[in-house]
């Protein structure tokens, strides 16, 4: 979900036609596309953003955005089928292009949009990645464009829940839940699908759909004739709808760690995809531990780590860290772990140093977020929930959740139950469903694409890369090979930077469909 992991963890118009042709083989998601209200909308928001621009100027204090990063907003319809109706605001972020690489000047190519995922990921940081040397020559040639997507940050932004009732701890989070437990749980559930068809009169239009289409909204407001984007994680998703919708705007394309776009994983069979593989890398994570037991002594093997952690899972049960830290709060994070590979010493000594009596670095790491953090994650939350529950129809009967998640469960119990909880809100959602796109474009429709992908990713398992190499032609897949981190590029991994430069930079990809990057280097332990 991130460009480097969120900076490493930290950090002219154009007029288009009414109707968006769609070449031989390129058919829409939309029936009938051409002609829909939705695409005729688009036209008309994508003109009116085209003339209009973005005016750019110092970022609001909110943002905590330096300069030279400059801020601005571009107006797009809540409903697409209605252009000339009500707007909202998306919030856009931008570093021009420095031109210059050491003594060297370089031509400039355009914009560079970047989204990190989610859904519910808030790109605005993306121009602070020009700080980074692995970002160094695309920053010298690309502005660098991040923009909050609809219901994110200050963008409309959702909300289901009040943010000082959201992430209170301590929490439970059982691996083989009692009735008792599951019915609290769909209790929870129904009340806050209840709360976001309350709190949030537009609920029904925030959609890959809309999303994609804003995309196009902004990438004429940039002056862009044709867009140059990368997304993460679900920003791939993004980006798979925005090239069979609008394949002529396409210029280059990076999909990094993509989410499978097969529209019949979208999104119930995909979610049951992801517990199984944050399981394999559960493993590995304790496999790690394992091998570094003589800084750690969790335990030699990754089953002796397995019950130290479920020591102190257990010990957290009976009496939170800090009255605040308790097996939910815990295996959240422990989750980031599945998904960066640099969290893995730090939640080693955590919990290495909760078993010797110091729960210190466990409360530090673990407990809930402050009341600014928290107002973040709940409108995060918000968005991830209404845009996936939207997007496609969900089981209405938690029989069949029940069923499911208990299969799963059996050999994947690391993450699985949790993720059902997290997503069970679409069972009982009230807005209309959508129809997932089925994304497919043919050879010659598109410029070469680029997907990068790490082979154990968890977040997004490395099938759905694949899918989306076989469905979008002209593609190539870059994998990093026996490696796990949830979005690669600009990361540790210089091979796999080598390719994103030489795509964004040149526009090569490597020939026969893609190629393989050795892994990057495994972190090194550090003491409790």
């Amino acid at each position: 979900m991130s460009a480097a992991s969120a900076v490493h963890a930290a950090v002219g118009s154009l007029v288009l036609s009414l109707l968006v042709a769609v070449p031989a083989g390129g058919a829409s998601a939309d029936t009938a596309w051409s002609g829909s209200p939705e695409a005729q909308g688009t036209a008309v928001a994508a003109r009116h953003a085209a003339a209009t621009g973005i005016k750019f100027g110092a970022c609001p204090a909110a943002e905590e955005l330096p300069s030279p990063v400059t801020c601005g907003t571009v107006s797009v319809p809540l409903d697409y089928a209605l252009p000339d109706g009500k707007q909202i605001k998306l919030t856009v972020s931008r570093a021009k292009a420095t031109r210059k690489l050491g003594r060297a000047r370089v031509a400039r190519q355009g914009a560079l949009v970047f989204n990190p995922g989610g859904p519910g990921g808030n790109g605005m940081y993306f121009p602070l990645v020009r700080m980074v040397p692995e970002w160094k020559r695309i920053g010298a040639a690309y502005d660098l464009v991040g923009y909050a997507p609809r219901g994110v940050g200050r963008s409309a932004p959702l909300s289901c829940k009040d943010p000082k009732k959201f992430g209170k701890g301590p929490t439970q989070s059982p691996t083989h839940p009692s009735e008792a437990y599951k019915k609290k749980r769909i209790a929870q559930a129904k009340a806050y699908a209840r709360g976001c068809a309350k709190r949030n009169p537009g609920l029904r239009h925030y959609t890959t759909l809309n999303n994609a289409r804003d995309l196009d909204v902004l990438r004429a407001a940039l002056g862009e004739k044709r867009l140059t984007y990368m997304g993460g994680s679900y920003g791939t998703y993004i980006g798979a709808v925005y090239a069979h919708l609008f394949p002529a705007h396409v210029r280059r394309m990076v999909f990094d760690s993509a989410v499978d776009p097969d529209p019949h994983q979208i999104w119930y069979r995909s979610n049951l995809a992801q517990s199984a593989a944050f399981e394999r890398r559960w493993a590995d994570f304790r496999t790690w531990v394992a091998k570094h037991d003589a800084t750690y002594h969790l335990g030699r093997t990754a089953g002796k780590v397995a019950r130290s952690y479920a020591r102190v899972r257990a010990a957290l049960t009976r009496e939170p860290a800090g009255g605040k830290v308790g097996p939910g709060e815990l295996q959240s994070a422990f989750l980031q772990a599945g998904y960066y590979d640099d969290y893995w010493p730090r939640r080693a000594s955590a919990l290495s140093a909760y078993l010797k009596g110091d729960p210190k670095a466990l409360i530090a790491q673990a407990a809930p977020p402050g009341p600014k953090a928290a107002a973040e994650s709940e409108n995060s939350a918000a968005v991830y929930t209404a845009v996936e529950c939207n997007d496609a129809p969900w089981p209405t009967d938690f029989r069949t959740w029940d069923r499911d998640t208990t299969r799963v469960a059996r050999t994947a119990p690391f993450e699985t139950w949790d993720n059902t909880w997290m997503n069970l809100p679409c069972a009982y959602w009230t807005a209309p469903r959508q129809t997932p796109a089925d994304v497919r474009t043919v050879p010659g429709v598109l410029p070469p694409t680029l997907i990068l992908a790490a082979e154990r990713d968890a977040a997004t398992p490395i099938a759905g890369a694949r899918e989306l190499r076989d469905r979008v032609g002209g593609s190539v897949l870059v994998t990093e090979r026996d490696a796990g981190t949830h979005g690669v590029a600009g990361g540790p991994n210089a091979c796999v930077n080598g390719h994103l430069d030489a795509y964004l930079l040149h526009g090569t990809v490597p020939a026969r469909r893609g190629a393989t990057c050795a892994p990057h280097a495994e972190p090194k332990p550090v003491k409790p």
